[in-house]
């Protein structure tokens, strides 16, 4: 005697709709979260990047008409030395940038992820120089760096140094000088994102570390840096891409000088621009610039995979 297998019962006409609802609801109420910064970021950047591409092909100074120039914009920046000391200083200031960046907001956050007095006002005034205007940053630090009657340089003939630097009116030291201040006004908030990390760690690992006699570089090593490893993956992107970026803290320090110490791309982009005229030129050192970030993220995400497996 065979058991008849019990009928499937299949959803009726009035479920399938109600889903089909339920699926719609849930994509608009994601759409109405996503469309406000989606919008932002057409209006803002999207549009922007199309239009510098577009332009990038023609010969336009603004008070005539663009005029289709092919590839000569692109042949012109492959053969302007001003275009490769840019790209040579921009890579020089992320070179130290970035690391020193990393090190020190990282430091930052793990001595004041301690509990200790007033650890809320430490925090507060290392994260403040980021919310200060730059420009005030600028003047402040070139006051500091003043080859004569600049504090720094004072102290360091007070400690022996007879020959100080001449800081930003230094083709030498002008790149460094710049480098520290940045350093000095970004670690705070990457100081931030890094104690965001530090408090999702487990205090179980930390424990179970010290049970196995791992001593506090150790602990460092083995349970602080790969519990980090997103946090400082998503650091380290926004940070290179800040530092091939780099303007208003050139701009209002040097001005690219001496010379073309510290002459960086988004300066060379600016000059021919809005200083000379030639959107067309300046477009294509944009994409250039565009397409150098593209790249480096790509790289990153790249190597960020393949540790992960």
């Amino acid at each position: 005697m065979t058991l008849a297998s019990p009928p499937v019962r299949r959803p009726s006409a009035a479920h399938d709709v109600a889903g089909r609802r339920r699926r719609r609801r849930t994509a608009l109420i994601g759409w109405t979260f996503i469309l406000p910064n989606f919008l932002g970021f057409a209006l803002l950047t999207l549009v922007p990047v199309l239009g510098a591409l577009a332009v990038s092909f023609t010969h336009w100074d603004s008070y005539s008409s663009p005029r289709w120039a092919g590839l000569d914009n692109f042949r012109r920046l492959w053969n302007d030395a001003n275009f490769w000391t840019a790209l040579e200083n921009t890579c020089y200031y992320a070179a130290g940038h970035i690391p020193l960046t990393l090190a020190v907001s990282l430091g930052l956050a793990v001595l004041l992820n301690q509990k200790m007095r007033g650890v809320k006002v430490l925090r507060t005034a290392f994260f403040f120089p980021y919310i200060t205007s730059l420009v005030a940053v600028a003047v402040v630090w070139n006051m500091l760096l003043s080859p004569e009657v600049g504090p720094v340089n004072q102290f360091l003939r007070a400690v022996g140094v007879d020959d100080p630097p001449g800081w930003t009116t230094s083709p030498d030291w002008a790149m460094p000088a710049l480098i520290v201040t940045s350093v000095w006004r970004d670690m705070g908030y990457y100081m931030v994102l890094f104690l965001a990390g530090l408090q999702t760690v487990p205090a179980e690992l930390y424990e179970a570390a010290r049970v196995d006699g791992a001593g506090p570089w150790k602990r460092f090593w083995h349970v602080t840096l790969p519990n980090l490893r997103p946090t400082t993956f998503f650091v380290t992107v926004m940070v290179t891409i800040q530092s091939f970026k780099v303007f208003d803290l050139v701009q209002v320090m040097t001005e690219g000088g001496p010379g073309r110490s510290t002459l960086v791309l988004s300066q060379l982009i600016f000059r021919e621009g809005i200083t000379h005229g030639r959107f067309g030129y300046s477009s294509a050192v944009s994409l250039a610039l565009f397409v150098i970030c593209l790249v480096i993220t790509a790289v990153q995400f790249r190597i960020q995979r393949r540790s992960e497996r």
